[in-house]
């Protein structure tokens, strides 16, 4: 997977900066998966090995229906939407009614004609959301092969 990386992500911007010192919670500097309106983006480990990609992604309290995982060309969306309702009556009228709407995308490009774009697997166990992204065949890192003089 091609990781692209942000202008100032080692010096930031002057406007950066004006930023995070003026959006941030005075406490917590470490919220860097948090949007701006204040809802947490789940995390995502990516490691590639010879045969495949995988992707983990954090978000627990979540089902497997709460996903939707797209593959559109070489762009690969993990998105979901969940809404939550909870409410106590006391006889006719509402002592307390509460609504909870949460949802979040994230979009990585793969290499192009690398992926068995046909093989791929996902699952949610634990709070995990696990892909196998299989490469092609061809695509594969072969082992050094010895050639013999003749």
């Amino acid at each position: 997977m091609s990781i692209v990386k942000r202008n100032g992500e080692y010096f930031p911007t002057l406007p950066g900066l004006f930023n995070d010192v003026f959006s941030r919670d005075l406490w917590n500097w470490g919220l860097s998966n948090n949007s701006n309106t204040n809802t947490s983006i789940p995390a995502v480990n990516i490691r590639e090995t010879n045969d495949a990609f995988e992707v983990e992604m954090a978000a627990p309290g979540m089902t497997k229906d709460d996903f939707r995982i797209e593959l559109d060309n070489n762009m690969l969306l993990i998105s979901s939407e969940k809404q939550n309702e909870s409410e106590e009556k006391e006889g006719a009228n509402y002592t307390r009614r509460e609504f909870s709407y949460q949802s979040f995308q994230r979009t990585f490009q793969l290499p192009k004609e690398v992926v068995d774009a046909d093989k791929i697997a996902a699952r949610y166990e634990n709070g995990l959301l696990h892909l196998v992204i299989p490469k092609k065949e061809e695509a594969k890192q072969r082992p050094p092969k010895m050639i013999r003089i003749s």
